[in-house]
């Protein structure tokens, strides 16, 4: 498939499939988060209160939700969007009690810059681009939009670099310089997916801010999508190995602006063509190959997230095609 021909939507055979390997694969409480972000796209309403019921099933008594790695301060957040979302479509009490507890967490329990910018482990003094994801959609979701947008902008002021529009990986705040100053894909990615996520709960400036993010991180990248289709786990670096979930990643994003309205058309094709990269890539199974492999994301594999993001990019897509042919039918 050439990377301008749109991308064939997978079919019910091939999204159960993929949808099987997420679940069956071990999950930390990101994971938890992107799985139940694809189970709500797809309508898997049983499998998402299932999900959200263990989910406070292993909260941690400081608020964190699915967490079962202490070290991890703000991973919790990812899943917690979901479980905000379902308490208040069912207004059951445990789970809002559970989301409470999350947002509190966040808010005051976990650790923290000088100007509240979250660590993202809970034994170190780094700010990461993950976090992004993490917090920013959970913090909108829970009515908090004001935090939610200072968390990105304290983010952003350590890690975004102003020439070239990346983000580096990691900031040391006690040593006040970058700690890891990869342009790393997967950093890239989780920032342009949590703030295209949380654009469309947050009305006027703050919306058109983290949407403007968006678009210059989509410029940023775009230039350095290599011949395969794909982007690079360092985005910079044409040497290195590449990453099919970052491609993933800025499918979702790219599909998720588009379908919105806040994105241009060429991002939606874009995006499109970015997803057709990535379905190449999965195997008999349904396994996206090539991603950053979990648990150590140290070599090429296959990782939950992969599986999770290739979900959300396809049901994105979805979307942007639906709001296309209604605009062509107005018009």
């Amino acid at each position: 498939m050439s990377r301008g021909t749109p991308h064939p939507l997978l079919d019910d055979v091939v999204r159960q499939r993929v949808l099987s390997c997420l679940l069956t694969m071990q999950r930390h409480s990101w994971d938890q988060g992107v799985t139940a972000a694809a189970l709500e796209d797809a309508g898997a309403v049983d499998l998402l209160r299932v999900l959200a019921d263990d989910a406070v099933a292993r909260q941690l008594p400081d608020g964190r939700l699915a967490e079962l790695d202490p070290a991890c301060a703000v991973n919790s957040g990812a899943v917690g969007e979901l479980v905000a979302l379902l308490a208040g479509r069912t207004g059951d009490p445990g789970l809002a009690a559970a989301t409470g507890r999350q947002r509190d967490w966040l808010l005051t329990g976990a650790p923290r810059a000088g100007d509240g910018t979250l660590f993202h482990l809970t034994g170190s003094r780094q700010v990461w681009a993950d976090s992004v994801f993490m917090v920013v959609p959970f913090l909108v979701a829970v009515g908090e939009p004001a935090v939610a947008l200072a968390q990105f902008r304290g983010h952003r002021s350590r890690l975004r670099d102003r020439a070239t529009g990346l983000w580096a990986a990691r900031w040391d705040e006690d040593a006040g310089r970058l700690a890891d100053p990869r342009a790393w894909g997967t950093g890239n990615g989780w920032v342009v997916a949590g703030a295209a996520r949380a654009v469309h709960r947050l009305p006027g400036a703050p919306g058109a801010e983290l949407a403007a993010e968006v678009r210059a991180l989509l410029a940023a990248c775009r230039p350095l999508r290599r011949p395969d289709g794909l982007f690079g786990d360092v985005l910079d670096d044409p040497d290195g190995p590449a990453d099919t979930n970052v491609a993933a990643m800025v499918a979702y994003a790219a599909l998720t602006g588009a379908a919105e309205g806040w994105l241009p058309a060429a991002d939606g094709e874009l995006g499109e063509s970015l997803l057709g990269s990535v379905v190449e890539r999965l195997d008999e199974l349904g396994r996206v190959t090539g991603a950053s492999a979990a648990p150590h994301f140290d070599r090429p594999g296959h990782s939950p997230e992969a599986q999770a993001f290739l979900l959300l990019a396809d049901s994105a897509a979805r979307r942007w095609r639906a709001s296309t042919r209604r605009g062509a039918a107005s018009s």
